[in-house]
């Protein structure tokens, strides 16, 4: 059974810091495109930052500079470093793995079911 479970989410008082954690069970996922996702609560998901097993990386405009996405392949797990948080970044965070692509939330292949992150004023 493939599982992606995510860890690391809390509160967090805005400027502070959160690393978010998603270990794959499963099958192995190097070869796969691994990102994260975030819902915020009236709003659609959004890919906001993912990683091609080449080293390719993508983030969205609103976390560039300040949100690092990393894997560890040995260990099957990937990484999102959160840095100068914001009350506009809370939202429920979602790891995805794809296959070819995970543009959207359709194309994705492997879902968590998401960390709750809380950034207060």
């Amino acid at each position: 059974q493939v599982q992606l479970v995510e860890s690391g989410g809390g509160l967090v008082q805005a400027g502070g810091s959160l690393r978010l954690s998603c270990a794959a069970s499963g099958r192995t996922f190097s070869s796969y495109v691994m990102g994260w996702f975030r819902q915020a609560p009236g709003k659609e998901r959004e890919l906001i930052a993912a990683r091609w097993s080449g080293g390719t990386t993508y983030y969205a405009d609103s976390v560039k500079g300040r949100f690092t996405i990393s894997r560890d392949n040995a260990k099957n797990t990937v990484y999102l470093q959160m840095s100068s948080l914001k009350p506009e970044d809370t939202a429920v965070y979602y790891c995805a793995a794809g296959a070819y692509a995970i543009s959207t939330w359709a194309e994705t292949d492997y879902r968590g079911q998401g960390t709750q992150v809380t950034v207060s004023s």
